[in-house]
């Protein structure tokens, strides 16, 4: 079976990640042409050797979407896949082309950037709600499909709602990276430097915290955000404290040296991350982003804070003085709910049904 993947762009994130893991299970089961919009393909590293992914270059330039969607219908007719799929709102004009070419379509949401981060754009939500009732859609959250259901009117035949999942052994007894110099438990997160991920909030928070409190902050993870974010680290005067990672392809071991994991994000909705800081046995401070909530256990709920610097600061100062245990209930809420086979098995249900 031919499948045709279609991504804003094929950094690594959580739904290239969730390909990779895919991809990988499948095996020689199907072949896969990937079109990266951004010419970015570097979750490429995900990928098993040996398997049959194909990443051409699909000319595509920033036009207007009429032409997008002529060059998308174009494309996929001289591909002939068996189903594509596409991803989030970047590649809308794909889903158009796809339809439009008579093709088997699957079209899977992760979440929104900054300028959807408060309130769906009217134009977008029409957009999903004409072109997407014929297709299926995957998503892997709760709080999209409240959305779907009720903001872009989608029929409930069309969705499937498919939590993600993490390789739970890979987080089970990592060894864990050298601890960064300094004094104090370690404060780290783990995540693309995106505007939408907010580390600056982070750095404000810490530093708020290291007025009072020994303690090290890593940030694992690279993107358009890095220069500023050591900048500000610096400015704050926490630069000393402060250990910029950069990408990495071994977040396992990274977790493994923290003491407390935190996601400052303004958006998510169900952040691979966060799953991997659970498995990993860690004390999550988050923003009260999508599921969020709904992922943590019930004993680290307390420490979900309000969207704003000043809630974040104080999760973390009172993550210092937790009871123990908050982390193990996390790894068993992980181990629970949240293997990869689960996930698969659904998701191979959707894009590649037994004939």
């Amino acid at each position: 079976m031919h499948l045709l993947w279609v991504f804003p762009g094929f950094g690594v994130g959580g739904a290239q990640v969730r390909f990779a893991a895919l991809a990988n299970h499948l095996g020689g089961a199907c072949r896969h042409t990937v079109v990266s919009l951004d010419g970015d393909t570097g979750c490429v590293e995900k990928l098993a050797p040996g398997l049959d992914v194909q990443l051409p270059k699909s000319g595509h330039r920033r036009a207007r979407m009429l032409d997008s969607v002529r060059h998308a219908r174009r494309f996929l007719r001289e591909a002939r896949p068996d189903c594509v799929i596409t991803s989030n709102w970047g590649a809308i004009e794909w889903a158009i082309g796809a339809r439009l070419a008579g093709l088997r379509h699957v079209h899977s949401e992760d979440g929104f950037g900054p300028e959807e981060r408060n309130a769906q754009m009217p134009r977008r939500a029409l957009t999903r709600r004409l072109v997407l009732r014929g297709s299926a859609v995957i998503l892997p959250s709760q709080t999209l499909a409240a959305i779907a259901r009720t903001q872009w009117h989608l029929p409930e035949r069309v969705l499937h709602i498919i939590p993600n999942g993490i390789d739970l052994a890979r987080f089970a007894n990592a060894a864990a990276m050298p601890a960064p110099a300094g004094e104090g438990p370690v404060i780290g997160t783990v995540a693309a430097l995106r505007p939408e991920k907010n580390i600056a909030r982070l750095l404000r928070a810490f530093a708020a915290l290291r007025a009072t409190h020994a303690a090290r902050l890593v940030v694992v993870g690279d993107g358009p955000e890095r220069a500023g974010l050591e900048a500000l680290a610096a400015a704050l005067g926490i630069a000393a404290d402060t250990h910029f990672a950069g990408h990495s392809t071994v977040s396992q071991r990274w977790l493994a040296g923290f003491d407390v994991f935190a996601l400052p994000s303004d958006t998510e909705q169900m952040p691979l991350s966060l799953l991997e800081a659970m498995a990993s046995g860690l004390l999550c401070v988050c923003t009260d982003v999508g599921d969020v909530r709904a992922m943590l256990a019930a004993e680290n709920l307390s420490y979900v804070t309000a969207v704003s610097d000043e809630a974040f600061a104080s999760g973390l100062a009172a993550a210092l003085f937790a009871p123990a245990g908050v982390g193990a209930a996390n790894r068993a809420g992980a181990r629970a709910v949240y293997g990869q086979d689960r996930m698969f098995a659904h998701w191979q249900s959707v894009i590649a049904p037994p004939v």
